[in-house]
C-alpha cells in the first residue's frame, strides 16, 4: 500500500462532514469529478471501499480507520498553522467532540466558551448519550468525548470529570393527582413519566429500586428529547422525571417542583475521553473541560 497523500485525506474528510461528493466539491473548490477520483484513487491504493455511497455519504469500518488519520492529520495541520501564524489572527482549529445532553445544557458550553470566543477553535459537537459517545470516537467522528465510559477507546486517553446528580421531581399538583407519598413510592408505577428518548433508562432505574415488584415499561411515558424542554415538560406537569440537579434547584426552591425521594438521588460518572494526540488546541479544550468540570460537577464519592 502506497503512501496517504494529504489531499486524499482531506477529501475523505470533506465527504464525510458535508455529506456528498457534491458538497465535498464545493467545500474544496473543485469538481466533483476531482472529488470522486482521489477517493477511488485512494480505495484503491488501500485496496478497500473507503466510504458507503448512501444519502448522507457514510465511512464503511475501514472508512472510519482511514477518517480518524484524515482528522489527526487536519487537526496537527491546524495547530501548526496557528502556531507559525500567531500574530495573524486567523486560521481557527475546528474540533469535533461528542457530549451528551445534559452536560450540554448545564456545564460543558460555558466550560468552552473562552477557547470558542477567541475565534482560534471551532466546535462541531455532537449530542450523543453519555453511554454511547464513545462509538463516535472509535468511528473517528470525534476527537473527544465526555461520556459515562472508563474503559478507554483504543487510542484514547481517559481521566474522571465528576458526577452528575439527578432528583426524582415533578409538580406538587401531579403528586397530589396521582397520590405518590415520599413513605411509599409505589403509586410512581400508575404515574406518567418523561424520558428523554428510547434509550433513557433513569427514570426506569429509579422506578425498579423505589417501587417493589413494578414494570417500568408498563409506565405511560412521555418522549421530550431536547434537554431543556425535558425539564419544562416536567415543570408544566407533564410527568415525573429525574433532572440534573443544576435544572431543578431554582424551581424546588421555589416550590415549582418537589422531589417524590427527598435526599435520595441519583449519580451518572462522567469521564473525558480524547485522542492521544500531541495537539495544543486538544490540550487547551481539556484544561478548559477539566475546570468546568471542577467547578459544576460533584467528585466521585462525595456525600
Amino acid at each position: 500500500m502506497s503512501a496517504f497523500h494529504l489531499e486524499h485525506l482531506q477529501t475523505v474528510l470533506a465527504v464525510v462532514e458535508e455529506g456528498s461528493f457534491d458538497a465535498a466539491a464545493r467545500r474544496l473548490r473543485v469538481t466533483p469529478s476531482a472529488v470522486s477520483q482521489r477517493v477511488k484513487s485512494l480505495e484503491q491504493s488501500s485496496g478497500q471501499i473507503l466510504l458507503q455511497r448512501t444519502t448522507p455519504v457514510a465511512p464503511t469500518e475501514a472508512g472510519s480507520v482511514v477518517l480518524r488519520l484524515a482528522r489527526q492529520v487536519a487537526l496537527l495541520d491546524a495547530d501548526a498553522r496557528s502556531a507559525l501564524h500567531a500574530d495573524e489572527g486567523d486560521g481557527a482549529v475546528a474540533l469535533a467532540i461528542a457530549v451528551n445532553a445534559d452536560s450540554l445544557a448545564t456545564w460543558f458550553l460555558e466550560a468552552v466558551a473562552p477557547l470558542a470566543v477567541t475565534g482560534r477553535v471551532v466546535f462541531d459537537i455532537h449530542r450523543e448519550d453519555q453511554e454511547h459517545t464513545t462509538s463516535l470516537l472509535r468511528s473517528g467522528t470525534v476527537m473527544a468525548a465526555v461520556t459515562s465510559t472508563s474503559d478507554p477507546v483504543q487510542g484514547c486517553s481517559v481521566e474522571p470529570l465528576g458526577a452528575m446528580r439527578y432528583r426524582a421531581v415533578c409538580t406538587p399538583r401531579f403528586q397530589a393527582d396521582n397520590a405518590i407519598e415520599p413513605s411509599d413510592l409505589s403509586a410512581l408505577i400508575r404515574a406518567p413519566r418523561v424520558d428523554f428518548d428510547r434509550r433513557d433508562e433513569l427514570q426506569a432505574d429509579f422506578v425498579r429500586r423505589t417501587a417493589d415488584h413494578a414494570d417500568p415499561a408498563a409506565q405511560a411515558r412521555h418522549f421530550v428529547p431536547t434537554s431543556s424542554d425535558f425539564a419544562r415538560s416536567v415543570v408544566l406537569g407533564f410527568g415525573w422525571a429525574m433532572l440534573p440537579e443544576q435544572q431543578c434547584a431554582a424551581e424546588l426552591a421555589a416550590g415549582r417542583l418537589v422531589e417524590l425521594a427527598p435526599g435520595s438521588f441519583t449519580e451518572v460518572r462522567l469521564f473525558w475521553q480524547r485522542w492521544n494526540l500531541a495537539s495544543a488546541t486538544l490540550d487547551s479544550v481539556t484544561d478548559a473541560v477539566r475546570r468546568g468540570a471542577r467547578a459544576s460537577l460533584h467528585p466521585f464519592g462525595r456525600p
